[in-house]
């Protein structure tokens, strides 16, 4: 996807970027391609496929979601930054908690926050199943976003007890979520959450398929959840 077609899909979408955003999402690019050489951020790295299949794939979220109100979002296990920062490039007046596990990724976008001159864009070093528990992180945040391989049962529990009762749980998955969605039937009950809706879609250009899921919590997460580091992945609630 070329810089000008990313700009008129998104335009087409109802989300318009302005010189300064777009200028950000080139800077970011730059430093993502950097920083990549010193760590491992990302397999993708030619200029048209990190601008669809990273940054545009990434805003999809606000396309089946109503991101233009100042929520709190939190982003578990971003990675290098998916899909939460390029949400904040485009909707500023969010406030942003990026939580992954590993420390030299939360390295790099301290440094990305910083060059993009990012404002309200939080980082926090640990594991989902630790974080979840903490009452600093738990039941804080409007939407919480994932763009994650861990099957929906295993997700669920990492996710949803950082969302506030009300809240959204939006899962950004590669394919067709239907047998997923039939295993983790039980763990949205449990957690207290209950599936809003599922949204299929291609991407332009490169033609892949998506699916965004949008879990809402009704109720408080039981407190046992999320268990010990590991354990969502070993035994999964299903």
């Amino acid at each position: 996807m070329k810089i000008d077609q990313f700009q008129l899909e998104l335009a087409e979408k109802g989300i318009s970027l302005s010189n300064e955003q777009m200028n950000q999402f080139q800077h970011y690019y730059e430093l993502l391609i950097e920083w990549n050489e010193k760590m491992n951020l990302t397999a993708i790295t030619d200029r048209e496929d990190v601008y669809v299949k990273h940054f545009y794939d990434s805003l999809t979220a606000a396309m089946y979601t109503d991101l233009t109100k100042p929520l709190r979002i939190c982003d578990v296990g971003a990675g290098a930054g998916f899909p939460s920062i390029p949400l904040k490039i485009a909707f500023p007046q969010l406030d942003v908690t990026i939580i992954d596990s590993l420390n030299k990724r939360i390295t790099f976008l301290n440094k990305l926050a910083s060059e993009l001159k990012l404002e309200n864009v939080h980082f926090v070093h640990g594991r989902a199943e630790e974080m979840g528990q903490n009452p600093a992180q738990r039941g804080q945040y409007d939407i919480v976003t994932a763009r994650a391989v861990a099957r929906m049962s295993v997700l669920t529990e990492l996710c949803l007890p950082f969302v506030k009762t009300g809240g959204a749980f939006v899962a950004m998955k590669a394919a067709s979520a239907a047998d997923e969605m039939e295993n983790a039937s039980k763990a949205i009950t449990v957690l207290g959450g209950k599936t809003e809706d599922i949204f299929s879609f291609r991407l332009p250009i490169e033609d892949s398929e998506r699916t965004i899921i949008v879990i809402r919590k009704e109720k408080e997460t039981p407190k046992k959840y999320p268990r010990k580091p590991g354990t969502p992945n070993k035994a999964p609630i299903e």
